[in-house]
């Protein structure tokens, strides 16, 4: 679970929410027009630009926002130097009786077991990580569209809240209901784009850079040792990938 998603989602929605109910009547904040104005109207604008499929799948994108932490460079690293020096000690069909953990990796190292040629291997690993990106960038679109329609249907909102107050000026009752309906829906866009739509996207974005990188590492690593590199060799070309104060300076063992 990524912690700094979860800690920073209840933060904000905690402190607006204490603020709330620390003050008079907090009820009036709850506004039923309002959010059907703010919430459905930015569904509705987010399925004329999408699909149906890709709508209802963005939100089990999303949970990887929050439930999904992406494997260690340096562990995925690790593992390969690992798996290159019993390839190297013992031939590629050792690496059948290995366990790995990368799904990737492991589907990587299966096709070399079988004896694949490097330009299939490569071909179907590049494929698969052009697909998770492509199901990633849906996803982050989608939530930037529910960013940007958010506020616009707040606004939205609030012109006809205030075209039904100034409409009927003269019942002094309907003012308040009316200006309600104006303020709130403002109030909830900007909460709903803010504090959930625009904050997914961006950290979807991140996972989508993280997997790439993993991945591109993955790709090289068994190209790496289908070629029968050194692994020590390997190891440091891997560290390549990182940035250098997050590269191991220690050597990796041959």
């Amino acid at each position: 679970m990524d912690l700094a998603t979860l800690l920073g989602f209840i933060a904000a929605w905690s402190l607006i929410i204490a603020t709330i109910a620390l003050g008079a009547a907090a009820g009036v904040f709850i506004n039923m027009p309002s959010l059907a104005i703010v919430i459905g109207g930015t569904f509705a604008v987010v399925l004329m630009r999408f699909t149906l499929g890709q709508f209802l799948g963005s939100f089990k994108t999303a949970m990887k926002a929050f439930l999904y932490k992406s494997e260690s460079p340096q562990e995925i690293i690790q593992s390969v130097v690992e798996l290159a020096t019993i390839a190297r000690k013992e031939g590629l069909l050792a690496l059948e009786r290995q366990e790995v953990a990368n799904p990737v990796l492991a589907k990587g190292i299966r096709m070399l077991v079988d004896g694949h040629e490097p330009a299939v291997v490569k071909k179907a690993l590049v494929t698969e990580m052009n697909e998770t990106v492509n199901r990633h960038s849906i996803g982050q679109q989608i939530f930037k569209t529910m960013g940007d329609a958010g506020p616009a249907m707040g606004m939205i909102g609030t012109l006809v809240g205030l075209v039904q107050m100034l409409s009927n000026m003269s019942d002094p009752k309907s003012i308040g209901p009316a200006m309600a309906v104006a303020l709130l829906t403002t109030l909830y866009g900007a909460m709903l784009a803010n504090m959930f739509a625009l904050p997914v996207s961006d950290k979807l974005a991140l996972r989508s850079s993280e997997e790439l990188m993993n991945k591109s590492i993955i790709i090289e690593s068994v190209m790496g040792i289908q070629e029968g590199q050194n692994p020590k060799v390997l190891g440091e070309l891997l560290q390549n990938f990182l940035p250098a104060s997050k590269r191991d300076t220690d050597e990796p063992a041959a």
